[in-house]
Parts: structure tokens; C-alpha cells; sequence
């Protein structure tokens, strides 16, 4: 029967126990990711199509319900009763397109993440990020406007595939600008810690030179 016991310290045993344990690693927080973003879709995206029809509803009461009420003043805050009604709705709609915009943004992340990863964009330091991503879209540009035309040629379904073509590189411009947003964001985010954690620190370094100062 073999022996793996490591008693003498085989580093080639060692190097390849350290690897195997990187690689489980990995994976588990790769699987950890995994689930956390389908617990977030699961939980947010039921949420955002119930906030969203709930904002259409309210919209549509603020559209047909007004002009159906009779022109009368409310007492005390001198209003009529429609243009209050059609305020309360308008309120109550801008509160639901709210909550379906925080879940919208938070879906958006976990979708722009999905199809950076797909189209070759991994996680890398964030001004080659968004220098790549720039490149991409005047890529996407030339491409689109070379392609659009030749589409058009085609009989019966030129016009559509032309359509599909330039919504298509539309789409992926979008994606790459929202992405290139976010990337700026976390920079100005990144600089603005440090430099509160350096204006921080000086502050504690002077103190603590005065309070030396003094002690001595």
C-alpha cells in the first residue's frame, strides 16, 4: 500500500497539496458567487415587475381618473380635487419607479458582469478596464456602420437585419458606457478613500508628535 504521508517535508508533495488547495479555493468562491447572484436575481427580480406594474397602474390613474372628478375646491388648502388626485398618484407612481429603479441598477450590475465575462472583459486593473472597453466601442462602431448598409442590400429582409444590426451594436454601446461608468465611479471612489485615509492619518500622526512634544 503506498505511503502519501508527507513526514520528511517532500516539497514537490507540498507544492502540490498548496495548488490543490488553491484551486478548491477558488472554486468554492467561485460557486459562493454563483449563488449569491442567483439568490439576488431571485429575490430582486419578481420585486422589480411587481414595482413596475404597480407604476403603470398608478400611471394610468393619474392619466383617466382626474378629468372624471368634479371641479370642486378642497377646503383649508384651496385645491382642486382632481389636481390633488392626480398629485397623490404621480407621488405614489414616482415611490414604486424608485424601489423598481434600485432593483433595476442591481440586476443591471449582475447582467453587465454576466456578458463582460462572456465577451473576454475579466476583472483587471480599472483604467485598462475602461481603455479596453472605449476600443471596444469604436470597434462596435466601425463595424456596425460597415455591416448596416451591405445588410440593407439584401431583398425582403435587408431592412430588418440592418435594424437588428444597429440595435444589436446599439446595445453593446450602451452596455460598455454603463460598465466604463461604473468603472470611473469606483476609481473616484478608490481616490477618495485614500485620500481620506491619508488626511486621516496625518491628522493622527500630528497629534501624536504633539502629544510627544509635550510629554517631553
Amino acid at each position: 500500500m503506498p505511503n502519501f504521508s508527507n513526514k520528511g517535508g517532500n516539497p514537490f508533495i507540498l507544492s502540490h497539496c498548496s495548488i490543490g488547495w488553491n484551486l478548491l479555493f477558488h472554486f468554492s468562491v467561485g460557486v459562493a458567487k454563483m449563488k449569491n447572484r442567483g439568490e439576488e436575481i431571485r429575490r430582486r427580480l419578481p420585486r422589480l415587475v411587481t414595482n413596475l406594474i404597480m407604476t403603470i397602474i398608478f400611471w394610468i390613474i393619474s392619466v383617466f381618473v382626474p378629468p372624471t372628478l368634479p371641479t370642486l375646491v378642497i377646503p383649508g388648502i384651496n385645491v382642486e380635487a382632481h389636481t390633488l388626485v392626480w398629485i397623490l398618484t404621480m407621488v405614489i407612481m414616482v415611490i414604486f419607479l424608485i424601489r423598481a429603479l434600485t432593483d433595476a441598477l442591481v440586476l443591471g450590475d449582475i447582467l453587465t458582469d454576466a456578458i463582460t465575462k462572456k465577451l473576454g472583459i475579466k476583472e483587471e486593473k480599472s483604467s485598462k478596464r475602461a481603455a479596453k472597453e472605449i476600443v471596444y466601442i469604436i470597434v462596435v462602431v466601425l463595424v456596425v456602420t460597415a455591416v448596416a448598409p451591405l445588410l440593407e442590400t439584401i431583398e425582403n429582409f435587408g431592412i430588418y437585419l440592418s435594424a437588428v444590426t444597429v440595435y444589436f451594436g446599439l446595445g453593446l454601446i450602451i452596455l460598455f458606457i454603463y460598465d466604463i461608468g461604473r468603472t470611473v465611479y469606483k476609481i473616484i471612489e478608490d481616490k477618495a478613500e485614500s485620500f481620506a485615509d491619508y488626511v486621516s492619518q496625518t491628522r493622527q500622526d500630528k497629534r501624536s508628535e504633539e502629544a510627544w512634544t509635550q510629554s517631553s
